[in-house]
């Protein structure tokens, strides 16, 4: 755990892993759907670039592997063409002073024929997701899934140790491990979505035995202190659900202990999650007294709210999601306490016909603003 003391806030210093950052104000991973045929966009190098006076970027979900795809218009990471269009990316947020990790993602169960060349999605067991998704051939609800035999699983480890290769090679600073919201590794590990009887199912060990040999694949690719992993206990997004969550919970980050990551990454429940059940909240101060590394924190921050996590020591880095996609120069404005844009939600998301410069590249900077 980060050393505190009376002044610490989202501009003292920390050491997170390899790397000493400025601030702790840290751009959450967000989908927005601009890479084109799965392939990053110099749009998107300008993206990340205007934000790089965070103390850390983390990008948003990018496919391992082309079945790995859940959303029309994400990034990958599994392929020549697609390392070297990152490069631009690294290379841009790099020139403003900025580190930026790459976020390793499988979207298991959360899929569709029609994004994954006709196949099924892969899932631990043949139960489907809640929801909808917008593919191809329009909005659909998503299909029971393929449950993985035993021998695939290994196939799609290896995905994530070569992504974890791949976005060495495209210059990233490190990378995050998308363990929440009801993708592959979430699927795998709670016991809603995972009802398998071999070895990576049934009991908490088993079930979490296929986090920690992606995390165990991916730290031989990278020092296990440039990795970083995201959970979150409490989600109910795609139907997740857990019979014990905070046993769940307790037992995988308690055995994250032995990689020395650096972080992990853990969500608070939204007001979705609040209103679907009961769940944990909040979450910081049952799992703070179990993990020993540093933890970021995700869940409606604002600046004093942020602080006060801080210097509470619950957690040592603040990511701000919507803030940051709609103050390019967040910390700036946190820094002076200056107004905020606000985000349009309505530009979230790269879908159809749209500008994708809108609500993506053209928020304003402070000094573009009129006096």
């Amino acid at each position: 755990m980060q050393a505190l003391d009376s002044i610490t806030n989202l501009f003292s210093p920390i050491q997170l892993g390899a790397y000493t950052l400025p601030n702790r104000i840290v751009m959450a991973p967000m989908t927005r759907l601009r890479a084109v045929n799965a392939i990053p966009t110099s749009l998107m190098a300008s993206y990340y670039a205007q934000r790089a006076s965070a103390g850390l970027i983390i990008t948003e979900c990018t496919m391992v592997s082309p079945l790995s795809n859940g959303y029309m218009n994400c990034p990958g990471i599994y392929s020549q063409e697609q390392v070297e269009a990152w490069k631009q990316v690294t290379q841009a947020v790099h020139a403003q002073g900025g580190t930026i990790f790459l976020q390793l993602w499988h979207s298991g169960r959360v899929g569709h024929p029609s994004l994954l060349n006709g196949e099924l999605p892969v899932a631990p067991s043949a139960i489907a997701a809640e929801g909808t998704l917008h593919t191809p051939v329009g909005k659909v609800n998503i299909e029971t899934p393929r449950a993985l035999a035993t021998h695939e699983i290994p196939e799609i480890v290896e995905q994530f140790r070569q992504g974890a290769e791949n976005a060495m090679a495209a210059g990233f600073d490190g990378i995050e491990l998308h363990g929440a919201f009801g993708y592959l590794i979430d699927q795998f590990l709670q016991d809603g979505s995972n009802q398998r009887d071999d070895e990576y199912g049934g009991s908490i060990e088993n079930r979490a035995r296929f986090l920690l040999e992606v995390v165990q694949a991916v730290s031989s690719v990278w020092v296990s202190n440039r990795v970083g992993i995201k959970l979150s206990p409490s989600n109910t997004f795609y139907g997740m659900k857990d019979s014990n969550p905070k046993a769940t919970f307790s037992y995988a980050i308690a055995a994250l202990n032995e990689f020395n990551l650096a972080y992990i990454h853990l969500m608070e429940p939204n007001e979705i999650d609040l209103a679907t059940r009961e769940v944990l909240n909040p979450v910081l101060p049952i799992f703070r007294p179990i993990y020993k590394g540093t933890i970021i924190t995700n869940g409606g921050y604002d600046k004093p709210k942020g602080n006060e996590v801080l210097s509470s020591g619950d957690a040592d880095l603040v990511s701000y999601g919507k803030l940051f996609l709609a103050n390019p120069d967040l910390p700036q404005r946190f820094q002076i306490d200056a107004d905020l844009n606000t985000p349009d939600p309505k530009s979230f998301y790269g879908l159809g016909d749209q500008d994708l410069e809108k609500g993506y590249i053209d928020y304003p900077f402070l000094e573009a603003q009129p006096a």
